[in-house]
């Protein structure tokens, strides 16, 4: 079977249940957000990163894909979506769970930190703002359709959990954090 089955050519696709909608629909974009972060995710892990994180990474593509079936599942009025279970509180508590273990580990924050630094940790930079955009998706998508809370929660730790993971990938690696400049600051040393 081929993965083009051209039935998505006029712009529509299918959610799970049989229901076609516009690709630029907001369920949709929300999902492809999703499906973006996945994809980066991806690059992470094939980024110099400590093995304990690329586990952890590992599950979390696992679980945005979880995700994602949830999201193209339309809850209200389809018979079939009780064949795609909702989307588990444990993803949420494994990322807290992360979240704690990763901070104990670190030293605190004395400034305004930005990407950069070691190569896996821009990448990781680039997932938070991934995330950020996916929450922003499912955000809109919430105001139209009866979304799950776990789902909100859990792209909002998330990003935390990616900002958490490069700076632990920059301290692992022995580089310093790069530090936000003040523009006075900025301005007096030109």
């Amino acid at each position: 079977m081929s993965i083009a089955t051209r039935s998505g050519d006029d712009g529509n696709t299918r959610l799970f249940g049989g229901r076609r909608v516009a690709k630029d629909e907001p369920r949709i974009e929300a999902l492809g957000a999703i499906d973006e972060l996945n994809a980066y995710l991806g690059l992470a892990r094939v980024s110099p990163i400590p093995a304990a994180l690329d586990h952890m990474l590992q599950r979390i593509q696992s679980d945005l894909f979880d995700l994602g079936n949830d999201l193209v599942t339309p809850r209200d009025d389809n018979p079939e979506a009780k064949a795609v279970p909702p989307f588990p509180a444990a993803a949420l508590d494994a990322v807290d769970a992360w979240l704690v273990q990763l901070e104990d580990g670190l030293p605190p924050m004395t400034a305004h930190l930005l990407p950069g630094g070691h190569h896996g940790a821009s990448v990781l930079s680039v997932c938070r703002a991934l995330t950020r955009r996916a929450e922003r998706r499912v955000v809109s998508l919430a105001r139209h359709e009866r979304m799950p809370g776990v789902i909100l929660r859990y792209l909002n730790r998330l990003s935390d959990l990616f900002f958490v993971m490069a700076r632990h990938v920059n301290a692992d690696a022995g580089m310093p954090e790069p530090e936000w400049q003040p523009r006075e600051d900025r301005e007096t040393e030109e």
